[in-house]
């Protein structure tokens, strides 16, 4: 298929392979189960064939539409050999996500029309959320853009400690204030001294609860409201950082997250770690916003950006 070229380079698709390999190995071992004695792909292989996707957490949506298309392709093609499964499933998922025009991108950018481009970042404690900032700084200040952070999760001490912490081991700047701040004051602050510095980037950490969605929503509102004061159309994305090893919950935070805010783009973290790798095909197909980064492992090189070819040919090789 032509889905399938090497956009990555070899170690780059390395570590998307390692990173993927307990879901892979997960998936296979389900799969063989499920075609066990089996020779050609008929209605007993499809029921199994559901069941072994629904419980790799591709979601049921998306794991209906891709039943449905490999029925399709069992109609026309008359007989399918269990044997060719692997690959026709590698094929449709590709395909399916290939109707959405996203997870085309294979490096780091920002559009260069937006200086400074500003990212606001959310999600609850414990996703990654702030070691996803940290990667994103790095990768931003490798190609050479000068980076800002905001430590504007002002809720928990250890929040801004953390940052700090990211910022000196990238060697970027840090606008934070004392716990219990203002959230909005140090956004505005921020942005301030990115504009002062002419940085290319600010990257805005957010407070990680969502116990209250009114509260959250109030906040955030906040926050973009006095960033406008000095850039007028920010925040440009608003970044939704979800833990995959969390599997259908990642879904639900996604689902209240984006009923609080209005989220553009996704990370999706701790892929390494966990079986559940099929959630970022799901959250791909369902979510109307893009998957822009996964993290696949924990060096500072191991935040990828999402390519979704590169993703299904890793996950199903």
């Amino acid at each position: 298929m032509s889905f399938f070229k090497n956009i990555f380079s070899s170690e780059k698709k390395e570590t998307l392979d390692k990173g993927l390999e307990k879901s892979k190995s997960s998936f296979f071992n389900k799969l063989n189960k499920a075609v066990a004695g089996k020779s050609k792909v008929d209605d007993d292989v499809l029921d199994n064939l559901e069941e072994v996707l629904v419980t790799s957490d591709v979601g049921v949506n998306t794991t209906l539409k891709v039943i449905e298309r490999i029925e399709e392709r069992v109609a026309k093609d008359k007989y399918l050999g269990t044997s060719e499964l692997n690959q026709i499933l590698r094929e449709e998922i590709a395909g399916l996500l290939s109707e959405t025009n996203t997870g085309e991108a294979t490096e780091f950018v920002v559009p260069q029309d937006k200086k400074p481009y500003v990212m606001m970042v959310v999600g609850v404690n414990g996703v990654g959320k702030t070691t996803t900032i940290g990667k994103l700084a790095y990768q931003f200040n490798k190609q050479g853009l000068k980076v800002v952070l905001g430590a504007a999760d002002t809720f928990r001490a250890a929040a801004i400690d953390q940052l700090q912490v990211w910022a000196d081991r990238v060697d970027i700047p840090i606008v934070k204030q004392s716990m219990g701040s203002d959230p909005a004051s140090v956004a505005f602050d921020t942005l301030q001294s990115a504009v002062t510095q002419d940085a290319d980037v600010v990257i805005i950490d957010t407070a990680g609860r969502l116990h209250n969605k009114v509260n959250l929503m109030n906040e955030l509102t906040k926050v973009k409201r006095v960033m406008q004061k000095v850039v007028g159309d920010a925040p440009h994305d608003v970044l939704l950082v979800l833990d995959g090893s969390t599997g259908q919950n990642a879904f639900e935070q996604a689902k209240q997250f984006t009923a609080a805010t209005e989220v553009t783009s996704l990370a999706v973290t701790k892929l390494d770690g966990t079986a559940k790798g099929g959630v970022v095909i799901g959250i791909s197909d369902q979510f109307k916003i893009p998957v822009k980064y996964i993290g696949v492992g924990e060096g500072i090189e191991d935040l990828q950006v999402f390519n979704k070819y590169e993703f299904v040919d890793s996950f199903f090789k």
